[in-house]
């Protein structure tokens, strides 16, 4: 009698604690955890397993319709003494230091015009997003027509005004090509830099300026000292997609020059794809795209670090 009354209050018990996986959904510092599995399954599935397969193909000899064998660093060595790989690689510094620099300076321009009040604000803005919706291989084709060495209504205009005597070139020489899709490419990115800009234009409080201008601050003080410091957070994160977005550009590139003249305007994703793809030699394109990495790594290394320093600037201990 006596064991059937210490076992039922231990029974008891038992039935009334809920059960690990009960306590584990229940935990509201889990509820993150459970609502972003979905989406780190998707970026494991469709960017990390890719990331990490080309890694590992680089170290091989794969070709297109054979599997390779691993060669350690063979195809690093090749590229080394590769001028055309170094000749990408200082073409998409270039590339992506100049663009990025003009798309800054003038997607900043247009978000400080557009902040203010001016009649069919919002058409305007609207207007300016049309070079960033259209799709990136139109665009590449409306610029291929604008560039062409005959039909060019550029070097027709030009000549029509007496300032030059024969068309220009665009595609065909090597200068020419380089500024040629640098103008292409500001005049795609440009939207993106001049509108996110403008949402956080928005966010500064009129209150702000008005009790500058009481000071008797200029407007370049009130930029100086109200608008680009408040809006440094946000320079930060756009000017990091856009180094991101114009270090790989591939489209734009491919379907107006192929690279050329002469690798003139030949990037390290453009290489890639025609070493790997077009080649054949899976490896070594590989090689090229892994490549890339350490620079996309310290685009974002810069951005991030440049907000931890300004966080401690401004007293703030939020990681």
């Amino acid at each position: 009698m006596s064991t059937v009354q210490t076992s039922m209050p231990a029974q008891a018990v038992a039935a009334g604690e809920p059960s690990f996986w009960s306590r584990l959904s229940g935990n509201r510092n889990w509820a993150a955890f459970w609502f972003m599995l979905p989406t780190a399954a998707f970026l494991i599935l469709f960017l990390a397993y890719p990331l990490g397969l080309g890694v590992w193909m680089s170290f091989t000899d794969e070709r297109i319709g054979r599997a390779g064998a691993f060669v350690g660093i063979e195809n690093y060595q090749w590229l080394w003494d590769d001028s055309i790989f170094w000749l990408s690689v200082f073409n998409t510094l270039f590339y992506t230091l100049i663009a990025s620099a003009i798309k800054f300076a003038i997607g900043l321009y247009l978000a400080l015009l557009l902040n203010r009040h001016m009649p069919f604000k919002a058409v305007i803005r609207s207007i300016v997003l049309i070079p960033f919706i259209v799709p990136t291989v139109l665009s590449a084709i409306a610029f291929w027509w604008i560039y062409d060495s005959q039909f060019s209504i550029i070097s027709w205009s030009l000549i029509k005004l007496g300032v030059i005597h024969s068309n220009i070139n665009f595609l065909g020489d090597t200068e020419w090509a380089r500024a040629s899709v640098i103008f292409a490419n500001v005049w795609r990115g440009v939207p993106f830099v001049a509108i996110t800009l403008l949402a956080g234009l928005q966010t500064v409080s009129p209150s702000l300026y008005e009790a500058a201008t009481l000071d008797g601050a200029t407007s370049w003080q009130r930029f100086r000292f109200i608008t680009y410091p408040l809006l440094t957070p946000i320079i930060a994160v756009v000017m990091t997609f856009s180094v991101l977005f114009t270090f790989t550009d591939f489209q734009l590139i491919w379907a107006l020059t192929r690279g050329g003249p002469v690798n003139a305007t030949h990037l390290m994703a453009t290489l890639s794809y025609q070493r790997g793809i077009i080649s054949g030699r899976l490896g070594e394109g590989a090689a090229i795209a892994t490549a890339m990495i350490p620079f996309l790594v310290a685009a974002i290394a810069i951005s991030w670090f440049g907000m931890q320093r300004r966080k401690w600037q401004q007293g703030s201990n939020n990681d």
